[in-house]
C-alpha cells in the first residue's frame, strides 16, 4: 500500500473544560443539593401532570400532561438537550426519584458505609442484573411496544398517566431488588434512545486523565465515597470513553478524590464507536419510527391514520397490519437492506485489495460500526419531525397552561387564546436543511469509521458507497414526505 492511499484517521482535536472555564458551575454541581433542587420541580410538575391525566379533559389538547409531556417536553428533548447536552434529562428525571430514595433512605445527604465493595450504606436487596441482561433488547422493545400505541399516549390522557405512572413504579421496585439505577440502564424505554443520541452531544464527562484513574486505589467514582454516592450507572470513569452510559448524575465529580473530572465541551458527533448488535438495533428501531410517523402524521394516506388510531377507528385489522408492518420494518425489513449493503461495500472494498492482500473485516464488524451513520441521520430526522409538533401545535400550550384540566379555568388569562400556528410555511424551509446537516454528519462520520476499519482511502470509500447511497435514499424519502 502506497503512502499516499494510506488515511490518516484526525481525532477531533479540541475539548473546552467547563468546570475550568466557569468554576460557578463545578462548585454549583459538587453541592449536595445539586440533583435534588432539579429533580424537585418536575416530580411536582409531573404530579401536575399525572393529576391531569385522570381528572382532566379526556380532549388531548385541552389536557395539560398531552400538550406538556408530548408536545413541549418532547421537542425540548429532542431538539435542544439531546445534541447539546445529552442525557441532561437524566439529571432531573422524575422517574427513579424514588427508587433512589428507597435504596439510600435520604435525599441529600450521603451515608459512608460498606455495602457490598462500595464505600456507601444501601438498602435493598442489591442484587446484580442479570448478565445476560446487560444490554439494551428491553428497552429496544419497551420503545418500539410504546411506539406502537403512540396514537394513544398522545391523544389519550389516561393512557398517558397509566404509561408514566407505571414507569415510576416499575423504576422503584427494580431500585428495592437490584443494583443502582437498574431501569434506567436496562428497561427504561426512553433511556435507551437518549443513550444513543446522547453520543452526538457536544457535552461529555469525562475523567481529566485515566492514568489517574488507573493508580487510584479508592475508585471514589465506582465505589463512592463520604462525599458522594456509588455511580447509580455503575460507570467507573477511569475507562469511560462514551456518552451511551453516562447519566451526568455528577456524584463522580463529589466523590471523586483526586479532582479528576472534567465537563467538557467538544464537537458534535464525537463519539462513534457503536459496541455490539443491540446497539445497532436501536439505530435501525429508531430511524425507522421516524419515518413511519412521518408516514402516517405527515403522508396523504389517511387509512394509514386509522389503522394506527385503533382507539378511534375500532379497526382491530389494520392496526394489526399496522403494528406487524412496524415491527417488521423495524426488526427485520431495513436491517436486512442495510446488511445487504455492508455485503456489497464490503464486496466492492475487497476487490482493490493490493497484493499481498490485508485482512477484510467482517461482517459483524462492519455492520456495527456502519451502523453509526444511522445516528445523526436519525437523530436530525427526529428533530426535522418534531419541528412542526411545536410551530403548529405550540399555541396549545398557552391556553392550556391558564385551564390544565381543561375544566373551563383561567388561571392567567390565556386560556381562550386561539390556536395560531407559527410561521407554518416556513416548516419545510427548516426541515430540509436539518436533514441534509444529518445526511452530511452521516457521511462523514461513515467516511471516519471506514478509514479506521480499511486504512486505506479508496477501499473506505468503496466500502461506503452502498450505504452512503442507503442514507441518500432515505434522507430523499423523509424530504418528500415533509414537502409532500
Amino acid at each position: 500500500m502506497s503512502t499516499q492511499q494510506k488515511v490518516e484517521v484526525r481525532k477531533e482535536p479540541w475539548r473546552i473544560d467547563l468546570f475550568t472555564k466557569f468554576p460557578w458551575l463545578k462548585r454549583f454541581v459538587q453541592l449536595r443539593s445539586f440533583q435534588f433542587l432539579l429533580v424537585l420541580p418536575n416530580l411536582a410538575l409531573f404530579y401536575i401532570f399525572l393529576l391531569t391525566g385522570i381528572f382532566g379533559s379526556p380532549v388531548g389538547n385541552r389536557n395539560m400532561i398531552i400538550v406538556f409531556v408530548w408536545i413541549l417536553w418532547w421537542f425540548l428533548l429532542i431538539a435542544v438537550m439531546v445534541p447539546f447536552v445529552g442525557r441532561l434529562w437524566c439529571i432531573m428525571c422524575p422517574l427513579p426519584f424514588f427508587g433512589d430514595w428507597l435504596q439510600r433512605l435520604a435525599l441529600i445527604k450521603v451515608r459512608p458505609g460498606k455495602t457490598r465493595g462500595l464505600n456507601n450504606q444501601l438498602f435493598g436487596l442489591k442484587k446484580r442484573w442479570p448478565k445476560k441482561l446487560t444490554n439494551i433488547w428491553l428497552q429496544n422493545i419497551g420503545f418500539l411496544a410504546l411506539a406502537t400505541i403512540s396514537v394513544l399516549l398522545v391523544t389519550r390522557p389516561i393512557v398517558s398517566t397509566v404509561v408514566l405512572g407505571s414507569m415510576i413504579v416499575l423504576a422503584s421496585v427494580m431500585a428495592l431488588i437490584w443494583q443502582g439505577r437498574t431501569f434506567c440502564l436496562y428497561v427504561c424505554p426512553v433511556s435507551g434512545f437518549l443513550g444513543l443520541y446522547a453520543m452526538t452531544s457536544m457535552v461529555e464527562l469525562r475523567s481529566k486523565d485515566p492514568t489517574v484513574c488507573l493508580k487510584c486505589k479508592t475508585k471514589g467514582c465506582r465505589a463512592g465515597s463520604e462525599s458522594g454516592w456509588a455511580c447509580p450507572w455503575l460507570v467507573y470513569m477511569g475507562k469511560l470513553d462514551r456518552n451511551n452510559f453516562c447519566g451526568l448524575c455528577m456524584e463522580c465529580v463529589k466523590s471523586c478524590p483526586n479532582d479528576n473530572i472534567s465537563l467538557n465541551f467538544r464537537p458534535f458527533c464525537s463519539d462513534t464507536a457503536l459496541k455490539g448488535y443491540d446497539e445497532a438495533w436501536k439505530a435501525f428501531i429508531m430511524l425507522v419510527l421516524a419515518m413511519a410517523y412521518s408516514v402516517v402524521l405527515l403522508g396523504p394516506w389517511g387509512f394509514l391514520k386509522d389503522w394506527a388510531n385503533i382507539s378511534e377507528s375500532g379497526n382491530w385489522v389494520g392496526f394489526a397490519i399496522y403494528a406487524f408492518s412496524l415491527w417488521f420494518t423495524c426488526l427485520v425489513g431495513f436491517p436486512c437492506i442495510y446488511y445487504l449493503a455492508i455485503r456489497v461495500g464490503r464486496w466492492l472494498a475487497a476487490r482493490s485489495i493490493p497484493r499481498p492482500p490485508s485482512p477484510v473485516p467482517s461482517i459483524k464488524e462492519l455492520f456495527i460500526r456502519y451502523a453509526y451513520t444511522l445516528v445523526p441521520l436519525g437523530l436530525l430526522a427526529w428533530i426535522a419531525f418534531s419541528v412542526p409538533l411545536l410551530m403548529v401545535n405550540g399555541s396549545y400550550i398557552i391556553s392550556v397552561l391558564s385551564d390544565p384540566m381543561g375544566r373551563g379555568w383561567n388561571l392567567f388569562g390565556t386560556a381562550d387564546f386561539p390556536w395560531t400556528p407559527f410561521y407554518p410555511e416556513w416548516v419545510t424551509y427548516i426541515q430540509i436543511p436539518l436533514l441534509l446537516v444529518g445526511l452530511y454528519y452521516a457521511i462523514r462520520k461513515g467516511h471516519e469509521i471506514a478509514a479506521q476499519v480499511w486504512q486505506d482511502n479508496d477501499r473506505a470509500v468503496r466500502s461506503l458507497m452502498p450505504v452512503g447511497t442507503l442514507l441518500t435514499l432515505v434522507t430523499i424519502a423523509f424530504m418528500k414526505l415533509f414537502v409532500g
